[in-house]
């Protein structure tokens, strides 16, 4: 098991999001007895390291800035919500966002914050009136959050403005950050339980995953890489993950790992030169015109010499990028890949089966039908080309 599947990772994550989320009356949860039951606060110290007082729990709340609201929807809190960014206002020709799938319909008709990727407006916040705004963003790209962006919003609207980083999966630092936004959002809402039951689930799912392919030598390890990856936008062949975490957690060899740890463009001849013996294709390429990356692997002379092209080991992945990662769909795509590379260990494992477990632990419903159809139905399946 990696160290970031780790149990002692999982007890040192927890232990710092509730040190991040201790308030400043001894426990982080005490209530202000000077106040009446209907007002009472608690202080909490939010992912940013910002001291913040907050009414407990709050009745209503916005979610700003790139896949703040799916963390709302992960723990259950969707219905406090009283307002939205644009993006969840506009009728998507394809929807990437599973909890949109469930909550869109909701989600649409409530009334505006701001523009998407957390450009709020102040006015707009005061005339709605939440109780908690809860803004993010991601570290080390132009959609951070810094402490005093989320100061200036608050000074403001006079609304006390919860902030934390958006995090990910790919390194311990960035998965850090998200199991404290987790934890310090489930501290605010009164939803503690909750949280630790999404970073639980989480830790075991990954930890799954490795310990079916642990033992197989670098030798047995598959040659893979994953192109068309959503980066604000859709994107060609070229576009891919280094560290993309599901080729970690099951021992497959990424041929383009080692540049960087975010997102990169690799030339074409690169990839020809790498030769993977199996190619995965992030399906949100489709809304490129002439079908993105798949488009590329029928009429690129190159391309189509690829080992993988030539034997039909060319498969489809859900969208991992959409308004920021969509974590479920991040570990749905994991059993997919492990079972169409070493199907010997997970002969156990229905790979759609396992997504809608994934979906509804998640969002609360088995979407894996209806977001596959948005994508002609190519997710989990040789793409054929």
């Amino acid at each position: 098991m990696s160290k970031i599947g780790s149990p002692l990772f999982l007890t040192a994550v927890l232990l710092t999001a509730l040190v991040l989320a201790a308030g400043c009356s001894g426990n982080g949860a005490a209530p202000d007895t000077g106040k009446s039951a209907e007002t009472r606060t608690i202080t909490i110290t939010d992912g940013l390291g910002r001291t913040v007082t907050i009414p407990s729990p709050p009745e209503s709340v916005v979610c700003s800035g790139s896949g703040c609201l799916r963390y709302l929807v992960y723990l259950q809190g969707q219905d406090l919500v009283v307002g939205v960014d644009d993006i969840e206002k506009e009728d998507q020709s394809v929807e990437g966002r599973p909890y949109a799938l469930v909550y869109g319909s909701q989600f649409k008709d409530l009334p505006l914050i701001g523009e998407f990727r957390g450009k709020d407006d102040p006015e707009k916040i005061l005339a709605i009136g939440p109780q908690v705004i809860f803004k993010t963003g991601s570290s080390g790209s132009a959609y951070s959050i810094s402490a005093s962006e989320a100061d200036k919003l608050q000074e403001k609207t006079g609304i006390p403005v919860v902030a934390f980083s958006y995090g990910s999966l790919r390194n311990d630092a960035e998965k850090a950050e998200m199991y404290t936004g987790l934890s310090v959002m489930g501290m605010v809402l009164g939803k503690e339980d909750r949280a630790r039951e999404v970073v639980s689930y989480i830790e075991e799912t990954i930890a799954d995953l490795e310990n079916r392919t642990a033992d197989i030598p670098p030798s047995g390890q598959k040659t893979v890489y994953i192109g068309g990856v959503s980066y604000a936008g859709s994107h060609g062949i070229i576009s891919t993950e280094p560290a993309y975490p599901p080729f970690t957690w099951v021992n497959a060899r990424n041929v383009a790992a080692g540049l960087g740890t975010v997102h990169a463009d690799v030339a074409k001849e690169a990839l020809v030169d790498w030769d993977p013996g199996y190619l995965f294709i992030d399906l949100g390429t489709l809304q490129m015109d002439g079908g993105g990356a798949i488009g590329e692997l029928k009429t690129d002379r190159a391309l189509g010499g690829l080992t993988a092209v030539r034997e039909g080991r060319v498969y489809g992945l859900l969208p991992y990028n959409f308004y920021s990662t969509n974590y479920e769909t991040v570990l749905a795509n994991g059993y997919f890949i492990g079972k169409t590379l070493y199907p010997d260990r997970f002969e156990d494992i229905d790979p759609v089966e396992k997504a809608d477990e994934i979906y509804t632990f998640f969002v609360g419903e088995p979407v894996f039908e209806e977001h596959n159809a948005e994508y002609q139905n190519m997710g989990f399946a040789e793409i054929p080309l």
